[in-house]
């Protein structure tokens, strides 16, 4: 396949795939819980990691569009798919995981960090094992001064696919609630050991945001505010 037809199909890829998700998220209607931490954090320009398990984030690209996120995405051809989406809506793609290129791409995070930027991690990578956290974000957030906030995000009708991470998708004209944890700063000092107790009190968070996630609409309807104007 010649560069040109090859840069021409993905070209294609990313202005369809941008429409239909454009289409899909519009006709949910989406409650956002959690949210104030974090966007004091954006006001402040505090360097922000955001913390996602990997089967969660089918509503990461138009849910943080048009505000320079960047999200550090598989060099795979599903990572091909969704970074030419993403490119689309304003995200400064970082391409990178835990096999490939990730020096590059380490660097380009901590300078986009120091900077107070904002990043998006997938805490179970790329190919899991599912919501086992990987200890990166950590010490990303660590070395850059970051606060890491958890993300998760669940539906009134969901379709679990069935694949490793089991990844969520919501029905078009879905309610949908996005939950976000509280803001975690990392210490510089902490030991090898401390560090890892960080890694599973923040792995038992994001399962938590998933769980709160889920049982959002299990209560009566009286529980869900006016649709978000995002």
């Amino acid at each position: 396949m010649s560069s040109l037809w090859k840069k021409l199909k993905w070209n294609l890829v990313g202005i369809l795939g941008k429409m239909i998700l454009w289409v899909w998220h519009k006709s949910a209607r989406v409650t956002i819980v959690g949210q104030d931490p974090y966007l004091r954090l954006r006001e402040k320009r505090k360097p922000v990691i955001l913390m996602v398990w990997h089967g969660r984030i089918f509503i990461l690209p138009y849910f943080f569009r048009n505000k320079g996120v960047m999200p550090l995405v598989s060099p795979s051809q599903d990572g091909e798919i969704a970074a030419q989406i993403m490119a689309r809506w304003g995200h400064k793609i970082v391409r990178g995981s835990s096999s490939h290129m990730m020096v590059k791409a380490w660097n380009e995070m901590r300078k986009g960090l120091q900077n107070g930027g904002e990043v998006i991690v997938v805490s179970d990578g790329p190919r899991g094992p599912n919501r086992k956290m990987k200890m990166g974000g950590l010490k990303l957030a660590q070395l850059t001064r970051s606060y890491l906030v958890p993300f998760s995000f669940s539906t009134s009708r969901k379709k679990f696919l069935q694949s490793w991470d089991q990844f969520l998708m919501f029905y078009p004209f879905s309610r949908v609630v996005t939950v976000f944890g509280q803001p975690v700063k990392v210490q510089a000092h902490l030991s090898k050991a401390q560090l890892e107790e960080k890694r599973k009190q923040l792995e038992k968070e994001l399962v938590r945001l998933d769980r709160k996630a889920d049982e959002f609409f299990s209560d009566s309807q009286t529980h869900f505010p006016k649709k978000d104007k995002n």
